[in-house]
């Protein structure tokens, strides 16, 4: 509709003669898109984008759809046609369409209005379970059909259903889907990062945008996955992924980049398409020959056009095996393969910076760097990685100063020297899940409690204190027609679904069992809407399974660079311990600044100055240990042959 109709000038002279056009990015106004979607789907069925909404000048909805062409053709009304059909009606059947406009807030607020129900437990989990084995794909990995998306909070709630019950079918799924996906085109071979989705069930033909905030879940999702495999696959995809972003994505302040377009020259993929031809000539022989059968390069192209469906002697590279495999294949050693892949994909980077680069839109979300602050925290502790965690500790700083609203709380967007549009839930949510994980990655206590600052903040200004959950609309708004509450995990996990799994942490790490309360009351409040298709929840249901249990309380009472305290973090950030707090105390003769935010650590020792790690279960702690293999055997649920500590 952009190409066709709002650069067209016939077609911007009949709108601005009828309507005051607005074109709103759904990015940056979360809020409305939600409202209008539902006005969209209630009046025709379905919905979708690009969203059409028609309203009175108080913005009420009376008329809705999606993509409509300039001119009618094919049974479809024509922009150009319903334009002028509005006029004629306003002018003749005001009344009517007022009245219309009236039904469709009635209806949407009546959807705001969700009925508390029972207590979930263990049982919703399998549920869950139960669903997402249905609708898995056992060829391809991934869920449902084409088109495919990622859905990384179905892998991770995956990973913590097996490491509550020891299914190995739930980790096999996980582990068939990120390898598929990594194999796949939906993977950028070359320059990496993942694409949006994939248009066909088996990973290979992208929709090739690049959204910043599937890297940072996908990312969170194979850290994870490593932690239980350890992976080298895994492990790579994960500094791959992160290059990619700091180079491509970053902003010179220490924020990122919202996403890359699908196209370029107006042509969807081109900037990531090869011939044949074009790569033999930009690599030596041997590389040549490498790369060719290693990403299935075919002489006749293996990519359809998208109009025509017809190969049209272009390549998306792809793999169907490992290196090793393909350098058997070619009588290769497998080191030299190595080095020669290195080399080529350089160059062949190197070649297509030459491109025109699909357009970037280079607005920064606090929410979406929320998402890229956990992952990048999580990279940094779990690859031992210093080079992560300070660029996870620019970003924050980038959020904390720049984002800041000097009247309270944060804003939403930042382009060009300029933050606006006060924040949303998601933004409050994701940022103090990045808060979290960059505390437990760095252990300074000023990232906890801006962390409880915004929790504060949170729970002030949008939350429904009748029903429980939160409103994504602060109560300091003035705008909206409604103020909404949404719980479905879908291709973002909902700001619901990570405030009540950051209500548990930081329960645990305070002690405060009224942020406990509120994260039960999510799971009331939307327990009949979760009950119905608990697969669909999956972030809130690992939330779920964080506050049923069993969790622990980690502490570790030492000096950071001291032998013992750094093998016993090490052990922590080596264990795949989903449902854990970790905190640790500094030994300093004065009361470090933990024991205020944490009370219960104030009890927590060193034994002998030596450093200590206590592992404790909703605030029962059993016997410290200064002994590296005891701790893991603590971790691991263990009792240690004796009962005292040395």
């Amino acid at each position: 509709m952009e190409k066709e109709s709002f650069e067209d000038q016939e077609v911007a002279t009949l709108l601005n003669e009828i309507f005051i056009a607005i074109k709103v990015d759904r990015e940056e106004r979360p809020d409305l898109d939600g409202i209008y979607m539902s006005v969209c789907q209630a009046m025709t069925g379905s919905g979708g984008w690009p969203l059409t909404v028609l309203m009175t000048p108080d913005q009420k909805p009376f008329f809705a759809g999606t993509y409509f062409p300039k001119k009618s053709s094919f049974g479809r009304i024509g922009l150009m046609e319903l334009a002028k059909k509005i006029k004629v009606l306003w002018e003749t059947r005001r009344e009517e369409l007022l009245r219309m406009a009236e039904k469709n807030l009635a209806v949407l607020k009546a959807e705001t209005v969700i009925v508390p129900g029972k207590e979930l437990g263990v049982e919703t989990l399998e549920r869950a379970f139960q669903q997402l084995t249905e609708w898995y794909d056992e060829q391809e990995g991934g869920f449902g059909y084409a088109p495919k998306f990622p859905t990384p909070h179905n892998l991770c709630f995956l990973m913590r259903y097996w490491k509550r019950t020891g299914q190995q079918t739930a980790w096999r799924m996980v582990e068939r889907t990120l390898t598929a996906m990594r194999y796949g085109g939906i993977y950028d071979q070359i320059g990496f990062g993942f694409h949006r989705y994939s248009t066909d069930n088996r990973w290979f033909l992208p929709h090739f945008e690049k959204m910043l905030y599937d890297q940072a879940l996908l990312v969170t999702a194979y850290l994870e996955a490593y932690q239980i495999s350890g992976s080298a696959l895994y492990r790579q995809t994960v500094e791959e992924v992160f290059t990619y972003l700091v180079t491509v994505m970053r902003d010179e302040n220490g924020g990122f980049y919202t996403a890359e377009d699908a196209d370029s020259e107006g042509v969807e993929g081109k900037f990531y398409l090869w011939s044949r031809q074009e790569i033999l000539e930009a690599l030596s022989p041997e590389e040549g020959r490498l790369v060719c059968s290693y990403f299935n390069v075919d002489e006749n192209g293996n990519y359809q056009a998208e109009t025509s469906r017809e190969k049209i002697g272009d390549n998306i590279l792809f793999l169907t095996g490992e290196l090793a495999g393909t350098a058997e294949q070619l009588k290769m050693d497998l080191e030299t393969a190595k080095q020669l892949l290195k080399s080529a994909r350089k160059k062949l980077f190197s070649l297509r910076e030459k491109r025109v680069h699909p357009h970037k839109d280079d607005k920064i979300l606090t929410d979406w760097n929320g998402l890229l602050l956990a992952a990048l925290a999580k990279g940094g502790r779990i690859l031992k990685e210093q080079r992560w965690t300070e660029v996870a500790e620019q970003a924050a700083n980038f959020i904390l100063t720049k984002m800041q609203n000097p009247q309270g709380g944060l804003w939403h967007r930042y382009r060009e020297g300029e933050a606006a549009i006060p924040a949303f839930l998601e933004d409050y949510a994701f940022l103090i899940w990045g808060l979290l994980e960059l505390y437990e990655t760095t252990f300074k206590t000023k990232y906890l409690v801006a962390a409880l600052d915004f929790n504060a903040f949170l729970l002030q200004y949008f939350l429904d204190t009748e029903q429980g959950g939160f409103f994504q609309l602060s109560a300091q708004s003035r705008e909206g027609l409604i103020r909404k509450k949404e719980v479905y995990d879908g291709a973002l996990p909902s700001g619901n679904s990570v405030a009540m799994l950051n209500l548990v942490r930081l329960a645990r790490i305070t002690g405060n069992s009224s942020l406990l309360e509120e994260a039960q009351r999510i799971v009331t409040g939307f327990a009949n809407v979760i009950l119905a298709s608990p697969a669909n929840y999956t972030q809130l249901l690992s939330a779920l399974d964080f506050a049923l249990g069993p969790s622990q309380e980690i502490v570790i009472v030492g000096r950071r660079g001291e032998e013992t305290t750094e093998k016993m973090l090490t052990v922590v950030e080596e264990s795949f311990i989903p449902n854990k707090i970790v905190l640790f105390r500094p030994l300093t003769k004065e009361a470090p600044k933990i024991t205020e935010v944490a009370p219960f650590t104030k009890e927590l020792t060193a034994i002998k100055g030596r450093a200590t790690a206590h592992v404790c279960q909703n605030y029962q702690c059993g016997f410290p240990t200064t002994d590296v293999k005891k701790f893991l055997q603590l971790l691991k649920g263990r009792k240690s042959s004796t009962s005292t500590s040395t």
